[in-house]
Parts: structure tokens; C-alpha cells; sequence
């Protein structure tokens, strides 16, 4: 296998903002490890993309399975230049004294732990092989700013946002990038997700407004993935025009 262009991987790949991601890299050529839980979206999104794909499928809340994985890949899919860290979810939405402690846990595991345990995995080849490279979080605005009821869902974007500010002084002497993206009101599966597969609930979160789409978001990463190797975006904050904060939205 000839790569011409920096290997990039995706996690969260199946769905929204990573799939998004990963047609945007792979209409540019770009190869690319595609990771999430659902074996059969990743295949599927694996043959619409005309570029080298490779497919593992994995929770990042498994810190076993995610070094498995990362830390055994083939030969030709080792050099990883970008990590797209965009796994991530809501559990729920309730005030803490009657937040339910499972969801809580899976947010942690998922949104903070996961993150950290794919990047833990592959940084230290990224180092040794000295040529850079450029690690991309997907916070959210949760990760800036905390609303009613969001409190633990909150707390993980938040620490994910401190994150990003810490890689980027460690692996600064690296030349590692690092970008924190936060967007907004973003309809991909999200709602769905934090609403445990209430559609019509998961709707009303949009309701009234013209919200961020995956495309929106996977055309920033690309931009920030894209700048001259003297140039890295710390830190973006994506909002629909109809929201200016968290809580202030204008609907119609």
C-alpha cells in the first residue's frame, strides 16, 4: 500500500460529526482508520469513501481493547498523523440528585477515559517517529459553559476542553498539535442518544431553528487539519447563527 498523504484516524466513525469527518478526508485522498462500536455502519461508510480504509471495531470505554487495537495495526497503518478524537455522548438529562449513576458512568468512560485511552495509545509513536502531527478533540460548548440539567455531561466536556490546553503545552516540544473544537446545537444522532431513543423528544431540541449539521462541523476539522505546519487553531467555538450560549436560543 503507497500513502502519499498523512493517515488519519477517526473514532466515532459510524455516525454524525466522525462519519461526516471521514468523507470530507477521503474526498481529499486521505487513508484512513475508521474505529467505532457498530461493525456494519463501519463497513457500509467503508465502501462509500473512494480512498484506503481500515475498520476496527471497538468501544474506546475498553482501555484493553483500545490498546489491542491501536497498538497491533498493521505495519502500513502505523504512521498516524491525525487523531480525530470525536467519540463522545449525552446520557440523559437530569437535575444530579436524580441523575441515574449508569449514565454518569458512561459519559465519563466514553467522553473523558476513551479519549484518553486512544491517545495514550498512539502519541508516543506519533514522538518517536518526529515528524508531528496534529491531535483534534470534538468538546462541545457544554465544554465552555454549564446549563441546567447538563451537569455531569457538562463536567466531561469541560474536562475535555482543560485537556486539549494540557496536550497542547506537553507536546508542544513535539510539534503535536492540538485543536479543541466546541460546536453548538449540532442535530446528528445526538439527541436521540441522550434521550435513549425518543425521536420525537430528541426533535424539540431543534425545533424552531436552523441547528449546525455534521457537514458544518467535519468542514471546520478539516480546515483546522489543513493550515500550514507553522499555524495551529487552539480552540473554536461552532454556534448556529440562531444561538448565541447554551441557553440563549432564538427559535421562530
Amino acid at each position: 500500500m503507497k500513502i502519499h498523504k498523512p493517515i488519519v484516524l477517526i473514532t466515532g466513525a459510524t455516525a454524525g460529526i466522525g462519519a461526516a469527518t471521514a468523507k470530507i478526508f477521503a474526498e481529499n485522498g486521505y487513508p484512513l482508520i475508521l474505529t467505532g462500536r457498530r461493525q456494519a455502519r463501519l463497513e457500509a461508510l467503508k465502501e462509500g469513501l473512494n480512498t484506503e480504509v481500515l475498520t476496527l471495531c471497538f468501544d474506546v470505554r475498553e482501555k484493553e481493547a483500545v490498546k489491542n487495537n491501536l497498538l497491533n495495526l498493521p505495519e502500513a497503518w502505523k504512521n498516524i498523523e491525525i487523531i480525530v478524537n470525536n467519540a463522545g455522548l449525552a446520557a440523559g438529562l437530569a437535575p444530579i440528585q436524580s441523575g441515574e449513576v449508569e449514565d454518569w458512568e458512561q459519559m465519563i468512560d466514553t467522553n473523558l477515559k476513551g479519549l484518553l485511552y486512544v491517545t495514550h495509545s498512539l502519541v508516543p509513536g506519533m514522538i518517536e517517529r518526529g515528524n508531528g502531527g496534529h491531535i483534534i478533540n470534538v468538546a462541545s460548548i457544554a465544554g465552555k459553559e454549564v446549563y441546567p440539567n447538563g451537569n455531569v455531561y457538562c463536567a466531561t466536556k469541560h474536562a475535555v476542553d482543560a485537556l486539549s490546553r494540557g496536550m497542547r503545552m506537553d507536546l508542544l516540544p513535539h510539534r503535536i498539535k492540538v485543536t479543541n473544537i466546541a460546536p453548538g446545537l449540532t442535530e446528528t444522532e445526538f439527541s436521540i442518544v441522550r434521550f435513549k431513543g425518543d425521536v420525537a423528544k430528541a426533535g424539540t431540541v431543534y425545533a424552531g431553528i436552523t441547528p449546525l449539521y455534521a457537514e458544518d462541523i467535519a468542514e471546520v476539522i478539516w480546515f483546522a487539519a489543513t493550515r500550514p505546519p507553522h499555524v495551529t487553531l487552539n480552540d473554536i467555538v461552532i454556534m448556529p447563527t440562531a444561538q448565541a450560549s447554551s441557553t440563549l436560543v432564538n427559535r421562530k
